[in-house]
């Protein structure tokens, strides 16, 4: 004379996703930020280190302010960069050496 059925509860969802997905989800954003961002500019960082530790007396440089001159005086933290020359006499700068951004070949400065 009943009517109504038992009501039995249900298992669990067939679709649910493991709980250590969401860990290799971050792994992986973390593997592809270190070799799309962080190692690309160690790279950077390290060979401007090895160009700026390997300037010598003549060479031709660019500094980060945009400046072009020929390098007259080196010392461990500074670098006297003659910028022009008026009546003879030498315009020279003292700039940091971390200032420096690009090496320039030989013979540039007499085409600008």
């Amino acid at each position: 004379m009943f009517f109504l059925s038992d009501a039995y509860a249900q298992g669990a969802p067939s679709g649910a996703e493991p709980s250590w997905m969401p860990l290799v989800v971050i792994t992986l954003m973390m593997v592809v930020f270190y070799f799309l961002l962080i190692r690309p500019q160690a790279k950077r960082q390290k060979e401007q280190k090895a160009m700026i530790d390997a300037l010598s007396k003549g060479d031709e440089v660019v500094t980060s302010g945009g400046l072009v001159g020929r390098i007259t005086e080196l010392s461990e933290q500074y670098v006297t960069l003659q910028v022009a020359s008026v009546a003879d006499k030498a315009i020279s700068l003292s700039i940091q050496r971390s200032a420096i951004q690009t090496l320039l070949p030989k013979g540039t400065m007499k085409t600008l």
